[in-house]
């Protein structure tokens, strides 16, 4: 109980201060573009047209709202990471329990010890298991965050409470309100899942020697570095997912003649693909351009 308590007050404490460059990083997705270029720099030292970065777009939201204005949405984020923390370990402690019934079953027989792979297998299936379930349960707030966000663009006041919110996607479009954009989003969550360990213990099997005397460390940089790769090539997953999110909801960021209209996230991810990513479109595959800006 207190370690789930600890890891609720440490997730809601960095929501809290990660709240600003969230809200940046969404209107950034959906391609609110309010500043004009400047010229600036390249790593090779060209001069070259560049858009303002995270921090220009935070200052250009408090201008208008005030600093107060950088925390939107935060309160159904704040009870989406809650709820999601709390399902998350209520289910792998289900598996937990699971296996401690095993262990003392009929006959007490011990069984064979399991291959490191098999082990990986198990344990990443287990947590993909735990992580879609909290998914699933806390889109709906997921939903919400993005969308009182996203009505910065056309300064609309529709998602502004978190019960009159509710009460607004019910009427409007019904219970598939709630979870729109689920589906990329899962298949992201999933494929980076098995992707970040599976390489991980690739590379901590093969890659790296288990004689030296700072195995652990290296092994828990691997994860981190691998866990970075996963999550740039399945960030199409979380651009479409949140695209579609806000698709025709009835505010001005994701409906014509700002935003297309797309008939499902497959529509949204060909449409994606088929524009150029040109420099100015903060808007496409690649998060580091978005990131590095």
């Amino acid at each position: 109980m207190a370690d789930a308590a600890s890891q609720v007050l440490l997730g809601s404490g960095l929501t809290i201060l990660s709240q600003p460059l969230m809200y940046v990083k969404v209107l950034i997705q959906v391609g609110y573009e309010p500043l004009p270029p400047t010229i600036g720099r390249n790593i090779f030292g060209r001069q070259v047209c560049q858009l303002p970065g995270l921090f220009c777009y935070a200052q250009h939201i408090a201008s208008i709202d005030g600093k107060r204005g950088l925390f939107t949405g935060l309160t159904p984020r704040l009870c989406s990471g809650v709820l999601g923390t709390v399902v998350h370990g209520k289910v792998l402690q289900h598996y937990q329990e699971c296996d401690k019934v095993e262990e003392l079953g009929p006959g007490n027989i011990q069984k064979e010890v399991s291959s490191s792979f098999d082990r990986v297998i198990k344990e990443t299936t287990r947590e993909m298991m735990a992580r879609s379930a909290a998914t699933l349960i806390t889109h709906p707030f997921h939903v919400i965050t993005l969308r009182s966000m996203v009505q910065f663009i056309g300064r609309e006041s529709k998602y502004c409470g978190l019960s009159d919110s509710i009460v607004t996607i019910y009427r409007e479009e019904g219970i598939l309100g709630f979870f729109a954009g689920l589906i990329p989003r899962l298949l992201g969550d999933i494929i980076s899942l098995w992707l970040c360990n599976s390489l991980a213990y690739l590379v901590n099997t093969y890659a790296l020697d288990s004689g030296v005397s700072t195995m652990n460390e290296m092994k828990s940089y691997s994860q981190a570095v691998t866990g970075f790769f996963a999550s740039m090539l399945t960030y199409p997953f979380v651009l479409v997912s949140n695209l579609m999110a806000v698709n025709n909801c009835g505010l001005a960021g994701g409906c014509p003649p700002y935003s297309p209209v797309y008939a499902s996230w497959i529509d949204c991810w060909c449409t994606l693909q088929k524009e150029s990513p040109l420099p100015s479109t903060r808007r496409n595959w690649n998060p580091a351009n978005q990131s590095s800006q």
